[in-house]
């Protein structure tokens, strides 16, 4: 959310201890993390608000069910790819084949010469 760094935060830390004084710096920064706490709790309840109103959990759960699909729908044409390809060697090599003992027919009459 913020970009600050570790330098950022001790030059932060610094200042207050400057500014607040090592009396009302531990009780400052409790103050802080209460209300920070607060608005984070209050930011996630509207979220939780908002996702309950839009049904984001149907939203979610259709998505999941169209990535299946999708992922089901590749599957099937890879299987199919790999299928003609297979089907596509086998008659070649079976055409090879009957061309190979097309060449050289043996009758029986050769033998009984």
């Amino acid at each position: 959310m913020f970009d600050i760094g570790f330098l950022e935060i001790l030059v932060i830390a610094v200042i207050a201890l400057v500014v607040m004084g090592p009396e009302r710096l531990p009780q400052a920064l409790r103050t802080f993390a209460l209300w920070f706490g607060r608005i984070k709790q209050q930011f996630r309840s509207v979220r939780a608000e908002l996702e309950d109103e839009i049904g984001i959990d149907d939203v979610r759960r259709q998505l999941h069910n169209e990535n299946i699909l999708k992922d089901l729908e590749d599957t099937k044409s890879e299987i199919k790819n790999a299928m003609d390809i297979s089907d596509t060697n086998h008659s070649s090599n079976e055409s090879s084949e009957n061309n190979v003992h097309s060449n050289s027919p043996t009758t029986p009459d050769d033998d009984h010469k």
